[in-house]
């Protein structure tokens, strides 16, 4: 038979238990360092009957512990509990990492009673470190009534257990706290990232037809309209679509861009609207459709004119009403998303072909952009190309300084089929391909250099044979030479590592006149 001692020694133990299980609990389910802390004091005040608890952390980069979370204080009173590393008992804990435990506070010349809270004496006070990776991140202390010694050492010691559990809760939420607002600040900094990008100031151009885009896109951006985007292929249909959302009351929620042309024609329902499970064959989960992940946002809809009749009467019905169906299902879903939609298509006569229906096109044709081609803003050509190199410049770690004469007049006299986005990956190739931070002629794909359309003096209309294209290579050498030394053919021959002779042979077969760069 047990003794009353053993007895009571069971009675303790299966509190103590109790009390660690409450707590590891509420380390599950709390995610805030402040609740965790109050409810971990709410379970000792509720099953141990502390008269007074406790807890301090530290503050970040600081050696200052201040009390976060308390059972028998007032706020003023909370507000007094700050400690410095060392300063009375709660910061001697700190300081050394040692528990402590004050059988009578007022016996104990060291105890602060920082909080002036104290007003009964006779209290034993009992203070552990709460540590974590061999650092002290906090202290915890609870009052309770005098008792024997090996009564008090032993809460001591059960304190220390709860303190031990309680540091892995407190660093976890921190842990988390800390990588959600790098996350948040990394979030923030790409949606910046993002605005000023696609910032209308940022689209390149300065000729009169595209200061109509920026006026457009300036007076459509703040309104929920549709909006048809026009122009060749290449243009920078996107971008502009880009630009409105960006400029839009809506820049901080979803910009979803769903590209008609690439996607099947018995995949494109499903894209646009999502599907229930088993509404066909491989449709294994439920799937949330573009429309559904535009919420509050834009959907842009690119090359709309390749568009299936069977889906153009769905469509339809979205943008008049903003409610669909998923595929294989009969749930009504309502949607707030502004619609953009671009082409390259010739609607109106795929209209009369009866390839696009006509109620859907005034449904998007609400506020027309068109963007004109390139060849019709030849103004912007250089432009775009000092910006392509700035780009490409930054992206391949390239020094190009300048674009010859030769590749600008080059430039200049194409007729650029594939628009803005011909250009740019005509300089990410020149930029690429030059040795001397300069971009020649010779840099520029073979497009550029034999095309009927180009008609340079270095090239002439009627062909480009291999003679007339070296001795316009070779005149662009020489000119270039000859910029960078100020006219000076003897400077220029040792850049060329050749002869002056020889230089000024070619000056006087290819009819340079060195004057001109002086």
């Amino acid at each position: 038979m047990k003794s009353t001692k053993d007895r009571i020694a069971d009675s303790h133990s299966s509190l103590e238990l109790e009390v660690l299980y409450h707590i590891s609990q509420s380390m599950a389910h709390k995610h805030d360092v402040a609740e965790l802390l109050n409810a971990v004091l709410d379970i000792m005040e509720t099953e141990m009957g502390l008269l007074r608890g406790t807890l301090t952390l530290r503050r970040p980069d600081t050696d200052i512990f201040e009390i976060q979370a308390s059972r028998g204080l007032s706020e003023l009173e909370m507000k007094r509990g700050q400690y410095q590393l060392g300063e009375g008992i709660t910061g001697r804990v700190a300081q050394t990492g040692a528990p402590a435990l004050i059988p009578d506070i007022t016996k104990e010349p060291s105890f602060l009673d920082r909080t002036k809270s104290r007003r009964q004496a006779q209290v034993a006070f009992l203070c552990v470190p709460i540590i974590h990776q061999q650092e002290v991140i906090g202290t915890m202390s609870i009052d309770r009534p005098t008792a024997n010694e090996e009564e008090l050492a032993r809460d001591l010691k059960f304190l220390h257990l709860v303190a031990d559990i309680l540091a892995e809760g407190v660093s976890g939420i921190r842990e988390q706290n800390e990588e959600h607002e790098s996350l948040m600040a990394e979030n923030r900094r790409l949606k910046q990232r993002l605005d000023d990008m696609y910032h209308p100031n940022n689209i390149v151009g300065n000729c009169s037809s595209m200061r109509l885009v920026y006026e457009q896109i300036a007076q459509v951006a703040d309104s929920p309209a549709t909006v048809l985007i026009r122009g060749e292929s290449g243009t920078g249909k996107e971008l502009v679509a880009h630009a409105i959302h960006y400029s839009s009351p809506r820049k901080n929620n979803p910009f979803i861009c769903v590209n008609c042309a690439a996607l099947p024609e018995n995949l494109i329902e499903s894209e646009l609207f999502g599907h229930e499970k088993g509404a066909f064959t491989g449709a294994m989960n439920q799937r949330a459709g573009r429309f559904e992940l535009a919420n509050g946002g834009t959907l842009f809809l690119d090359e709309i004119g390749d568009i299936a009749l069977a889906v153009q009467v769905r469509l339809l019905r979205v943008l008049q009403e903003r409610v669909f169906e998923r595929v294989g299902g009969a749930q009504p879903i309502k949607v707030n998303v502004r619609i953009i939609a671009a082409t390259s298509r010739n609607l109106e006569e795929a209209i009369r072909e009866e390839r696009f229906r006509e109620d859907l096109y005034y449904r998007l044709n609400v506020f027309p952009i068109h963007i004109p081609p390139l060849r019709e803003r030849r103004s912007d050509i250089m432009l775009l190309a000092d910006h392509f190199v700035s780009q490409y410049n930054r992206e391949y770690n390239k020094t190009i300084k300048r674009i010859s004469s030769a590749a600008i007049n080059m430039m200049m006299a194409y007729h650029w089929p594939g628009n803005v986005r011909e250009l740019e990956n005509c300089i990410e190739r020149a930029v690429l391909t030059s040795t001397d931070n300069v971009i020649h002629a010779y840099n520029m794909p073979p497009s550029l250099q034999t095309s009927e359309q180009t008609n340079t003096s270095l090239l002439p209309a009627d062909g480009a044979s291999l003679s007339d294209m070296l001795k316009a290579y070779e005149r662009e050498i020489i000119v270039d030479a000859l910029k960078k030394h100020r006219g000076n053919a003897a400077a220029a021959a040792r850049q060329l590592q050749t002869t002056q002779r020889i230089i000024n042979y070619a000056i006087t077969r290819l009819h340079i006149d060195t004057k001109r760069y002086k």
